[in-house]
C-alpha cells in the first residue's frame, strides 16, 4: 500500500482529464464483451483496482488505463495479495489484464508499455476440493415428488424447473431467460439464447420430461413471453420472468421439503455432465451441450469420485 500511495501523491494523475465515449473507455469496451454475470464481477475487480489507484477518486470508468505501467500494475497485485485470497486475485488482475489489451488495441498504449505492464508474475492459487455436488437419482425424485402433493400452479412450475435443470444442465440465468418460443416439445429442442459470453446453443430435454412441462403450460397459456413465469399467493401465474435468486430460492426449499442435503442449481448442471460422462457420452459433446468454452472446464464438472475411478482400474487385464 506504501508504493500505491506514492504513485497516488507523486505520479502522474490518473483520473481521465475529460469524458469519453464508452466506445474509446478500455474497461467500458472490455465489459462490454462479457455476460451479464460476468459483467458485474468484472466491474466490481476494476472499481476496486481504480479506486486503489486513485485512493478511491475513481472508478473503471473514469480511470485513464492508458497511462498504467508495470509499477503500477505490481502494486496492485502486491496490494490485493495483502488483503484478499490468490484465486480473488488471480480474477482480478485477469481483468486488468484484459482492460490493458483493449487499451492498446485501441491505439491508447503502445505495445511496449501495455506488454510490460501486463507482464505480471503467475499467481498460484492452491487447489480446493471440487465445489458443488452431484445429486442423486433419489434425491431428484424426493424433490419431484414434493411438487406433485398437489397440483398447485406453483407446485406444476417448480416441477418444470427442475427438470428442465436437471434434464438440460442450462444455467439458472439462462434459465429465466427462455421465452416459450425457444421451447419445442416435438424435438425436445431448447434454444438457449444469449448465453454466457452471449453466446447462442440448443439444448435437448428427453422425451420422457417434456410431459412435466406440458403440465406447466397448461396452467401457463401459450401466450408470448417467459417460459417460466412468478406465481402469486392467489396461484395466479403472472407473465413475467423469473429471477435468478428465485430459482436458487426454489431449489433450497425442495431440497428441506424433501429433507435431503442442500444443493444449488449449478449442481443440476454438475449432475447433468457427471451422468453423461459416465454414460460413455465424449466430452466434446458434454462440452457443447453445456456450453463450456473449452473441454477442461468440462472435466471440472465431472462428480462421479473415487469409486468411479476404483472401477475403472479394476477393468485391466494383467
Amino acid at each position: 500500500m506504501d508504493d500505491l500511495q506514492q504513485f497516488i501523491e507523486e505520479g502522474e494523475p490518473l483520473r481521465l482529464l475529460e469524458p469519453v465515449p464508452l466506445t474509446q473507455q478500455p474497461a467500458a469496451v472490455y465489459l462490454a464483451s462479457l455476460g451479464k454475470t460476468s459483467q458485474v464481477t468484472m466491474r466490481q475487480a476494476l472499481d476496486h483496482i481504480a479506486a486503489l489507484l486513485t485512493n478511491g477518486s475513481c472508478d473503471a470508468l473514469t480511470l485513464d488505463w492508458s497511462k498504467l505501467r508495470y509499477h503500477h500494475t505490481a502494486a496492485v497485485r502486491s496490494a490485493l495479495l495483502a488483503r484478499l485470497a490468490p484465486a480473488t486475485v488471480a480474477k482480478m488482475l485477469c481483468a486488468l489484464r484484459r482492460t490493458l489489451q483493449e487499451a492498446w488495441r485501441l491505439g491508447l498504449m503502445s505495445q511496449e508499455d501495455y506488454a510490460r505492464a501486463a507482464d505480471l508474475p503467475r499467481i498460484d492459487v492452491p487447489k480446493k476440493n471440487l465445489k458443488g455436488r452431484a445429486i442423486a437419482s433419489d434425491e431428484l425424485a424426493a424433490m419431484l415428488h414434493e411438487c406433485q402433493k398437489s397440483d398447485t400452479p406453483l407446485n406444476l412450475r417448480d416441477a418444470a424447473l427442475i427438470v428442465l435443470l436437471r434434464g438440460t444442465g442450462i444455467r439458472r440465468e439462462e434459465l429465466v431467460n427462455l421465452q416459450l418460443k425457444h421451447y419445442h416439445p416435438d424435438t425436445g429442442i431448447i434454444e438457449v439464447i444469449a448465453g454466457k459470453r452471449d453466446k447462442d446453443r440448443i439444448v435437448y430435454l428427453a422425451d420422457k420430461l417434456v410431459p412435466v412441462v406440458e403440465s406447466w403450460l397448461q396452467v401457463r397459456g401459450r401466450e408470448p413471453g417467459p417460459l417460466l413465469c412468478p406465481v402469486n399467493r392467489f396461484g395466479r401465474v403472472q407473465l413475467k420472468a423469473l429471477t435468478p435468486d428465485t430459482v436458487y430460492k426454489v431449489v433450497r426449499k425442495l431440497a428441506d421439503s424433501a429433507q435431503i442435503e442442500r444443493c444449488s442449481p449449478h449442481d443440476f448442471r454438475r449432475t447433468f455432465c457427471t451422468d453423461l460422462l459416465a454414460a460413455d457420452v465424449d466430452p466434446f459433446t458434454v462440452q457443447q451441450l453445456a456450453g463450456h468454452s473449452s473441454p477442461s472446464t468440462t472435466t471440472r464438472y465431472d462428480r462421479r469420485g473415487e469409486e468411479t475411478k476404483r472401477a475403472a482400474v479394476q477393468k485391466l487385464e494383467f
